[in-house]
């Protein structure tokens, strides 16, 4: 696809999908109501001198707000996986999977990101500091942020972690994409965001429960519309 194909799909399919919408906002609500209610739980057992009730609320709260952010993490996944279906759809609630899924990402997140860390340590211990030191950590860096973006879609489209593990393949699929395409609908991406927000921002001045409203459905707005496109981008792959 095209970037302009996939921005105005990828604006739109929010719009299209406000049962999913509705769904995202109300899994966002209860991870909010677990996490005041463990502190409020904690603050409580604490006051009436009570360590054990503070202890166990504070476990269960902090349980089910892993488990409902799990959750969310491993909807928006779906959503990546819808977009690389090029499925106008939205997905369902599927807790074990979605969580599941959310776990492994983290997974894959941890090992795409400690690696430009190694590797920089062992350049600083064998080269030292210099610019180009700096320049090889910045490029290496670069490579395995977006190649972490790739792999979240070879986990979208497969389910699979040892597919997403696939260093080599998520790098080729850089080649396979497009980098400059990739860079391109990233700056778009981020253009879009400044704009809606100078708009929210203005609401807010004028009106500040309105500018607080519209800052929530921003941030839901936007975790469709990027997962979509990231999911449409590796369409083609």
């Amino acid at each position: 696809m095209e970037i302009m194909e996939i921005i105005i799909d990828a604006l739109v399919y929010p719009i299209n999908n406000i049962k999913a919408l509705v769904i995202y906002v109300v899994l966002g609500i209860i991870a909010g109501i677990a996490v005041g209610g463990t502190v409020v739980g904690v603050a409580t057992g604490a006051a009436i001198n009570n360590s054990a009730l503070a202890g166990g609320l504070g476990i269960i709260g902090v349980l089910i707000s892993v488990i409902i952010f799990l959750l969310i993490a491993g909807y928006e996944l779906d959503i990546v996986k819808f977009g690389i279906k090029r499925d106008p759809g939205a997905p369902g609630i599927d807790i074990v999977r979605q969580v599941s899924n959310a776990i492994k990402l983290i997974i894959v997140d941890i090992v795409y990101y400690i690696i430009p860390v190694i590797l920089a340590a062992v350049i600083g211990f064998l080269i030292g500091n210099g610019l180009i030191p700096s320049i090889v950590i910045i490029l290496i860096t670069i490579i395995f942020s977006i190649a972490a973006f790739m792999a979240r879609c070879r986990l979208a489209k497969t389910d699979d972690l040892g597919e997403a593990l696939a260093i080599g393949e998520a790098i080729g699929d850089i080649s396979r994409v497009g980098i400059l395409k990739i860079i391109l609908l990233a700056v778009l991406v981020i253009i879009i965001a400044f704009i809606l927000l100078l708009i929210i921002g203005a609401i807010t001045n004028w009106n500040s429960t309105i500018g607080g409203i519209l800052m929530g459905i921003f941030f839901v707005y936007m975790a469709f519309f990027t997962n979509r496109a990231i999911g449409l981008l590796y369409s083609d792959v």
